[in-house]
């Protein structure tokens, strides 16, 4: 991608984004790509925090990582709604950020809310590029969706290496405090709010570095396999030091 190139990371929650891709984001950002981020709820849901609150942390997360917008919709936290309606408001936000790229949540999780996420990202992407769908905007179909693991492991189509940014990646998820550890807290425990939870973090991280011989990296898949300009580069390291 040139960089005027635009990628674009959906998620059904903000700091969905951050846990999935974070460090990708971040590390096109610091390339001079430009990218950004779309919350498809409010995260209103959530037992800790108020929507209020996630954002203002969403806003300091994206400024971490370099994000140049940070839209939101409100289609339903616990709820997310994919009908038409729902496709429409997902195909304005395509259609006017005109993106290249566009990270998804993978459509098997434990959140119901991120597999239809990534039905309705997959879907208004597509439908974002046909020209006899009158929106008032230019039709635009980005080049490919692309699909980031949340809870659940999978097997990566291809890897990112974020070992130089994953500390900003660690810092992004961090400036959600209302959602992750906090001893100071005093609202309910969650399945995020421990600190062995944002161990795992790092070590998923570290997990799909090892599968490249890399310090940390984040897998991805993908229905249709990338072009690779150079195929000795691309493997370069993964042997090295035996």
């Amino acid at each position: 991608m040139g960089k005027r190139s635009r990628s674009w990371r959906s998620g059904a929650h903000p700091d969905d984004v951050e846990l999935g891709c974070g460090g990708t984001l971040a590390l096109l950002s610091r390339r001079g790509r430009r990218i950004g981020i779309l919350d498809l709820t409010r995260g209103e849901a959530g037992t800790r925090g108020t929507p209020e609150t996630r954002a203002t942390e969403a806003a300091e997360s994206a400024r971490i990582l370099g994000a140049l917008f940070r839209d939101g919709l409100d289609l339903g936290d616990g709820n997310l709604r994919t009908d038409r309606a729902a496709e429409l408001e997902v195909i304005d936000v395509i259609r006017r950020r005109r993106p290249r790229l566009v990270f998804a949540p993978l459509a098997v999780d434990r959140h119901p809310d991120h597999v239809r996420a990534s039905r309705l990202v997959t879907d208004a992407a597509f439908y974002a590029g046909l020209r006899t769908l009158e929106t008032g905007r230019a039709p635009h179909r980005p080049q490919q969706v692309v699909y980031y693991p949340s809870t659940f492991l999978a097997e990566p189509t291809f890897l990112v290496d974020v070992t130089e940014v994953l500390q900003v990646k660690l810092a992004a998820v961090r400036a959600f405090k209302s959602q992750f550890f906090d001893p100071a807290s005093t609202e309910p425990a969650t399945f995020i709010s421990s600190p062995e939870f944002l161990d795992g973090v790092t070590a998923r991280a570290r997990a799909f570095g090892r599968l490249a011989n890399a310090g940390a990296a984040e897998g991805f898949v993908s229905p249709r396999p990338p072009l690779l300009a150079d195929p000795l580069a691309a493997f370069d390291g993964f042997e090295t030091g035996y």
